[in-house]
């Protein structure tokens, strides 16, 4: 067993934990690619068409179309984050065993991803509910994962270090995406239909989430907590405890604050393109799951060199304007779309590579860069508030593109008002004080104990 430790370590040590960390988002990117990126949402729109009366469903009583399905089935997932990730954040940092729940939370969610396997001929409720699970545990081991970047690296190192995680993520994402690719595309030299390619393609991505999460859990020492806000009771109790002091206290951390009203807008209007991006490829443009598969891994290869590029500007600018070159290219993009000609594969990888440019690099620099304007003693529970916001469990967005689609009946304008969470969330991180908030949480009092 290991022993919690604050024991400084060597720089040899500091590059193999790092490595280590890594590995969890080349393990993670399988579910978000393969599963949330590509497959779950055409695949359950399938399905839920094998269920339909006329051209609907019934979800809990309200009448649904199958098209709209996905958006709402991500929607209900990020209510419950946001209901459950700012617990789960203040228990987190009254722990020392942050890579255990890290594995703990990574292992259920590879398990409920398996489930999609059984997804079969009308069943579209075990896919909306084991996509639930995996989706929320999904957001519960990023949590914790974040989190310990702040224990690993220190503040001027953390642009660089995210940055790598998201472009090995890519990679590892991308390279599973290929495989995937050739099962789904080539189903009939394998003697597979076309379901069960993607049924095994979707247990593949469960597979490679569980197995490399085994990398950072145990590469990864155990650390104390450090500063935690003293109350009585239990693991439980105390963390209810923290968890009200600092909703009590946010509004001493005003520039953290802004940031994450910032952060909900833009970052919504992200995690919606990415989440929608094969069913608008596929049910909009008239393209085959396997040519939709083919340009996320073109979306991968270049988001590897984009999140390693945003790394290397952000530091020669700063993390911050960087993040706004990056949101104006994402209204380029949702705004394209709106005019992107069906059948037409050529404009089609065009703006897939527009996306992988900006892709890794936004989110990696908005997760180191929020890390500066963080409290010690609360990383955990700061990071529960920014993945309730995060990928794969965006709601805003999500619930305006299914709105938008069903009023419209076209996934075009769908897309296209995304480009409001982009102008709303650039507008209000122009107004975060980078400076300001970093002496904010560098002061910040807390006292230390349990």
């Amino acid at each position: 067993m290991t022993t919690a430790t604050n024991t400084p370590m060597t720089a040899a040590e500091r590059r193999r934990e790092h490595r280590a960390w890594y590995v969890y988002d080349w393990a993670n990117s399988a579910f978000s690619t393969t599963v949330a990126g590509v497959l779950f949402g055409p695949y359950l729109i399938a399905i839920a068409e094998e269920a339909a009366v006329g051209d609907r469903i019934s979800v809990l009583g309200v009448s649904v179309a199958p098209g709209a399905l996905p958006s709402f089935t991500i929607t209900a997932s990020t209510l419950l984050s946001a209901v459950l990730l700012p617990l789960l954040g203040a228990v987190a940092d009254r722990t020392s065993h942050k890579r255990q729940l890290l594995g703990g939370f990574a292992w259920a969610g590879a398990l409920a991803a398996a489930l999609l396997f059984f997804m079969k001929d009308d069943n579209w409720e075990l896919g909306v509910v084991a996509f639930l699970v995996a989706n929320l545990c999904f957001g519960a081991a990023a949590v914790v994962n974040d989190s310990i970047l702040c224990l690993i690296a220190d503040p001027d190192e953390r642009d660089g270090v995210s940055s790598r995680g998201w472009a090995t993520g890519y990679a590892g994402g991308g390279l599973l995406l290929a495989l995937n690719f050739v099962v789904v595309s080539m189903h009939d030299t394998f003697g597979l239909s076309e379901g069960m390619a993607v049924r095994l393609s979707l247990l593949s991505a469960a597979i490679w989430w569980g197995l490399f999460t085994f990398v950072p859990y145990l590469g990864i020492k155990d650390r104390p907590p450090l500063a935690v806000e003293p109350a009585e009771g239990g693991l439980l109790q105390r963390s209810f405890g923290q968890l009200w002091h600092t909703l009590r206290d946010l509004r001493s951390y005003p520039v953290a604050l802004t940031f994450l009203v910032a952060y909900l807008f833009f970052n919504d209007g992200i995690q919606t393109v990415i989440a929608s991006a094969s069913v608008y490829g596929v049910e909009e443009l008239g393209f085959e799951t396997g040519t939709v598969l083919a340009t996320y891994l073109l979306v991968q290869a270049v988001a590897v060199f984009g999140a390693l590029g945003f790394g290397r500007a952000a530091q020669s600018y700063g993390a911050k304007p960087v993040i706004l070159v990056g949101l104006v290219i994402w209204m380029v993009i949702v705004t394209v779309g709106l005019f992107l000609p069906a059948g037409e594969l050529v404009p089609f990888l065009a703006m897939g590579a527009a996306i992988g440019v900006v892709l890794g690099g936004t989110q990696a620099l908005a997760r180191s860069y929020f890390s500066l304007l963080i409290p010690t003693g609360k990383e955990a529970e700061y990071f529960s508030f920014y993945h309730a916001m995060e990928r794969g469990t965006s709601w805003l967005g999500t619930l305006v593109f299914g709105i938008v689609y069903t009023v419209t009946d076209s996934y075009r304008p769908a897309l296209f008002a995304l480009i409001a969470f982009f102008v709303i969330g650039g507008a209000i991180l122009t107004r975060v004080d980078t400076a300001k908030g970093i002496e904010q949480a560098r002061q910040a009092s807390v006292p230390a104990g349990s």
